[in-house]
């Protein structure tokens, strides 16, 4: 009887500690007055002209943002604030370089500034710098795989920059 009962109990403690909770640790509550976002094209003021930098780093932060569902983008005419971006330094450096001297990886940095605005009020709520890497083989020391670099450090940036659009008001 009492393996009975403590059979049960156990049942019952795995099936409340497998319901979870859907519980974050990112706040979500944007500044005061702020309910919807008008994003312009990233700007481009590094030396880097890898194709379609631009698009892909404002679409990757609009994608983050519409499925947070925090903020709803906007034309900057019917927007509470606005988000500008710049890409402003992109360092394409050796990683790992094997014993015969041949890069056979690398990483790639990137660093962007953004200027975050109340339209509403024509101030300035903030303004930061983002910076983080990506990681891709450069086989034969060649550049092949670097959209895979660039990807990943435009995927770590814009969820960065999400996270400070939704926190810490």
């Amino acid at each position: 009887m009492n393996r009975l009962i403590l059979a049960i109990l156990l049942l019952i403690g795995v099936i409340l500690t497998q319901s979870g909770c859907n519980y974050g640790f990112r706040g979500k509550n944007p500044p005061k007055g702020i309910n919807t976002l008008y994003i312009p094209l990233f700007e481009n003021t590094s030396n880097f002209s890898e194709a379609d930098i631009r698009e892909n780093f404002t679409e990757s932060l609009k994608n983050k943002i519409v499925a947070d569902n925090t903020f709803l983008l906007d034309s900057k005419e019917g927007a509470d604030g606005m988000l500008v971006c710049n890409i402003a330094t992109v360092t394409d450096e050796p990683l790992v370089i094997s014993g015969d001297e041949t890069v056979t990886k690398r990483k790639i940095t990137i660093t962007i500034s953004a200027d975050f605005q109340n339209l509403k009020t024509g101030k300035q709520i903030w303004q930061k710098t983002f910076n983080n890497f990506g990681e891709y083989n450069s086989p034969s020391g060649s550049f092949s795989e670097r959209k895979t670099g660039i990807n990943e450090a435009i995927d770590k940036i814009t969820e960065d920059i999400l996270n400070d659009l939704t926190s810490n008001w």
